[in-house]
């Protein structure tokens, strides 16, 4: 089983009990994902009247978490066993399709 399914991570310097024994450089994680043109009709629709876009809703947190995985198994591949300092960057990389990065340093911690 790949354990970069549970290794913790902090938008924060340290990892709050623990302490950290070594650096494996800034990992990345990110993926390019594309609206569904029945999903903008709807969001559309919702424009109109108001009220929060759920279909959009779940595509970012779908977004977040694969490029949250894709971070922290470069953060195992490298030999560490947490990411410290995560952050997120959202860009347009085309029409109706966005790209969410997710990147930190990956460390060593006891």
């Amino acid at each position: 089983m790949d354990n970069s399914l549970n290794m913790p991570f902090s938008n924060t310097e340290t990892l709050p009990g623990s302490t950290i024994l070594q650096s494996h450089g800034v990992v990345t994680g990110s993926t390019v994902r594309a609206k569904n043109v029945f999903k903008d009709i709807g969001a559309g629709l919702k424009n109109i009247v108001g009220g929060e876009l759920k279909a959009y809703t779940e595509l970012l947190q779908e977004s977040r978490n694969e490029a949250l995985f894709r971070m922290c198994s470069e953060a195992a591949s490298r030999g560490a066993n947490a990411v410290v300092n995560v952050r997120f960057a959202t860009s347009s990389v085309a029409g109706g399709a966005s790209e969410l990065l997710a990147y930190g340093t990956a460390v060593t911690v006891q």
